[in-house]
Formats: structure tokens, sequence, C-alpha cells
């Protein structure tokens, strides 16, 4: 009897202990890597660093004067050398260490033990990047951040760093509009690209920027956000003028920059300038974000007439994107499919467009279009995303390298609300003003009510 009381003394915390861990590691893997998981980890790591990174193949021949002075000092065995581990930092989501190269190493050779490293150490994701020449950094992630997304702390205020979702490793996924100042987003129906647009646009909402809408499903996306819209058109004749007067108003950001420049004697050397950002603050326009929705329907075509228009617009899409980030004006182009079958100017408009983002597609080569230039492996990951994972998407850029993200879910009525609260924020444009969204009125028996609006010509 005696036995079985401290079978159950002993036993019962254990139990509870252990139920609560698998019950914390399921239903809050943040809380069970903090409390659990960092330090198994930490002391695995510790302890089997130097073994781990022999059987990885990860380790070189020990110098001649690592030799001398080992044999000189100590009777201990010479073994082979593995990278030197500069630093270890714990974050809430994994462990991120920094490693020295060992002579003749280098980042490729550990990016290809990521695998067999993360096994050796029981960690959910390994991920390789370079710090500096000769230092790489082990980006450990404990849990899959990507199955209940959270926005990390500290994320960045710039008016032009808007972050949307989270990498796989742990880290926000930053829309910077001076590095990438043009994107293309792709994504079938139910995939989540609304969502991310919705993160994007409340991001940009809450900065001093311009948002300019392009929505021809006759503004059933973007219309919601009107309040924070400087201009929008709702169909593919509007679309055209607005592209028209959007290509003006870059011409006059040129025109300005060129008189700041061009006079001799009147502006300081230091002070010229080949961009809006080396303008005085008092003279420097507001930067313009122009989100177009569902870009094929600028392309589709009915008459011959309509195919006069089309080439209209995507030559005026072409000329934003080439010219437009020195003015301060950048494309978000959105769309379900996307391929050069869309006719004249589609693979043109996508050489301009250095970001990519691409969700859950239909068929293998929108992928391949969107990130078939970056690299096959994006393109396979792409075409692997599952349909329960709304949200999920492969982002890259022009350099090659590229991400799993997801976005946090952003509803349409959250999003219309920032858009009503930031409405102050919204720039009056004087070319623009033929485009102003209508303003959206509630009437006392709830109705809402449309006041009609000019139409540009």
């Amino acid at each position: 009897m005696s036995e079985l009381l401290t079978l159950a003394q002993v036993g019962g915390p254990l139990a509870a202990v252990t139920g609560g861990a698998m019950v914390a590691r399921a239903k809050t893997p943040a809380l069970y890597w903090s409390a659990i998981g960092l330090p198994v980890t930490a002391v695995r790591f510790s302890a089997t660093y130097g073994s781990t990174m022999d059987a990885c193949g990860l380790t070189v021949e020990p110098s001649r004067l690592r030799v001398l002075v080992t044999r000189a000092l100590t009777r201990r065995e010479i073994r082979p050398v593995p990278p030197k581990v500069r630093r270890v930092r714990p974050t809430s989501t994994g462990l991120r260490i920094q490693l020295r190269l060992a002579p003749g190493q280098e980042p490729a050779d550990v990016a290809a033990s990521a695998e067999r490293l993360r096994h050796a150490w029981g960690v959910h994701a390994m991920h390789v990047s370079i710090v500096k020449p000769g230092v790489v950094e082990l980006r450990m992630t404990g849990f899959d951040v990507l199955r209940k997304v959270r926005m990390p702390r500290g994320l960045p205020t710039d008016d032009l760093l808007v972050p949307v979702a989270v990498r796989d490793d742990g880290t926000a996924f930053v829309r910077d509009y001076r590095v990438i100042p043009h994107c293309l987003t792709l994504g079938t129906t139910l995939s989540g690209k609304s969502v991310f647009m919705r993160n994007l646009i409340a991001g940009l909402a809450r900065r001093k920027v311009a948002l300019v809408g392009i929505d021809c499903k006759l503004g059933v996306e973007q219309a919601p956000f009107a309040p924070r819209l400087s201009a929008l058109a709702t169909d593919s004749q509007q679309a055209s003028a607005l592209l028209d007067k959007l290509v003006e108003e870059m011409e006059a950001r040129y025109d300005l920059i060129r008189d700041h420049q061009g006079i001799p004697g009147m502006v300081l050397d230091e002070e010229i300038t080949s961009d809006v950002w080396g303008l005085p603050v008092e003279l420097r326009p507001v930067p313009l974000v122009l989100i177009v929705d569902e870009v094929a329907e600028l392309f589709l075509v009915a008459s011959r007439k309509d195919e006069e228009r089309r080439d209209h617009m995507v030559t005026q899409l072409i000329r934003l994107a080439q010219l437009g980030r020195a003015a301060g004006m950048f494309l978000e182009v959105c769309g379900q499919r996307f391929g050069s079958e869309l006719g004249k100017g589609a693979t043109m408009l996508r050489a301009q467009l250095t970001g990519r983002v691409v969700h859950r597609v239909n068929d293998k080569p929108t992928a391949e279009m969107g990130l078939g230039d970056i690299s096959p492996e994006a393109v396979l990951a792409a075409t692997q995303i599952a349909p329960e994972m709304p949200g999920m998407a492969v982002a890259g850029d022009s350099s090659g390298g590229w991400s799993r993200i997801r976005t946090p879910n952003l509803s349409l009525a959250d999003t219309a609300r920032i858009c009503r609260e930031t409405a102050h924020l919204a720039p009056v444009l004087p070319g623009l003003a033929a485009f102003r969204p209508v303003a959206v009125h509630a009437s006392a028996d709830g109705a809402r009510l449309l006041k009609p609006h000019p139409l540009a010509d």
C-alpha cells in the first residue's frame, strides 16, 4: 500500500507536468519553446556541436601551429576543427547562432547540411544566412511559426517600410519600397492574396503615402478603402484615364527634380539629386503607391477598339514601372493568372516588377511566371502550398533569394475601419482630383447611399 501511495505522489505530479507540457506544445508552442524547448535545444547543441559538425563534414584539419601547440601543452587527441561559435542568441521562436567558418569552407557547405543539422538538434526548421564574408548565421526555429501567425515585435515604422507577413524563420517580411519598388503578387481564389493586400493597405494607410487603386472588378475589392484612397478606377475606361494622369504626375515630378538640379550656382553640389529623396523636405512630393487588382482585366479585349486602349494602358503601366521609382511612385500588381498569353507587354511588365509573391495557384506556368527567373526551388515550393493554409506564399526577388511567408488574418471590415480612421492622412493630389473615390454615407434606415462623383474625361 505504501508503494502505491509513493507511486501516486511521484507519478501524479510527473504525469500532470508531462500532460501540461504536451498541451502547451500543441496549443501554445511559443510558451512551450520558451519554457522547455529552448533549454533542451541549447544543452543539446552545446553537448553535441563538435561531433555533429564532424558527422556533417563541416570540419577541417587543424593548422600546423595548432597541432604543435596542442602536442606541446596537452596529450589530447588532435581532432578536426569545426567552425567557431561566435554568438548564441535565443529568441521567442528559436535560436540564432553565428559561426566563423574554418579556412576552406564556404556558406554553401553549411547550407547543404542544414537539414541534417535540423534533425541532429531536434528543431522544426533551420535556415542559413550570410552575415559577412566568413561568418554565417544559423537560424533555428523551434516550432512552425506559420501555423499560427504572430507578427514579431520591434517592427520598422518608416513610411516606406511596411511589415506584411511572417517568414518561416520567424522574422518579419517587410515591403521596403526603396530597395524593391515594384512587386507582382499572384494567387488563385481563396489563396490569401486578398488578405495579403489588406495587410499591405492597412500598413500603408498608417503612413504618409498616397494610395491609388485600380480595381476592374467594379471596385468590390478596394471600394471599402475609399476614405484612404487618393484616386480609384473601377473599370478599364477609368483605368486608362487614371494611368494617363499618373504618367503626367510622374513627368511633373521629374520636372521638379530637373529644376532643382539644373541651375548652376543656385544649387550646392552636394544637394544635386536624381530622385525625389534628394529634394528638400518642403519640395519633396508625397510617395505614391499604385495598387492594381486583377491585372489580367487590363489585358482582356473584346474589340479592336479595346485593343488600342489595352495597348495604351499597358504602355503607360510599363512606363510607370520603368521610371516611377525615382519619382517616388511604386507599383503593387496583383492577379490570379499571369502569363505571356495575356498579350503584348505582359512579360515586359513582369521584368520591371522586382518583388514576387506567389500564393497557391491553379497551374504551374503561373508559378513559373512569378518565380521561374528567381529559383526552380521557389517554383516547386509555390506549387506545394496546401489549400488549408490560406495566406501562405513564396516571396522572392530578382537577387535569387526566396522564403516562405504567411500573412496574419485581417478581415475586410478591420481594414476598412483602419482606412476610415486614417482618412485624414490621404493627401489631395490636384492632378487626380477627378478620380477621388466617392464618400459612402449611411442613412437613418441603415441603407448606404453613394454620392455621385464626376468621371474623368
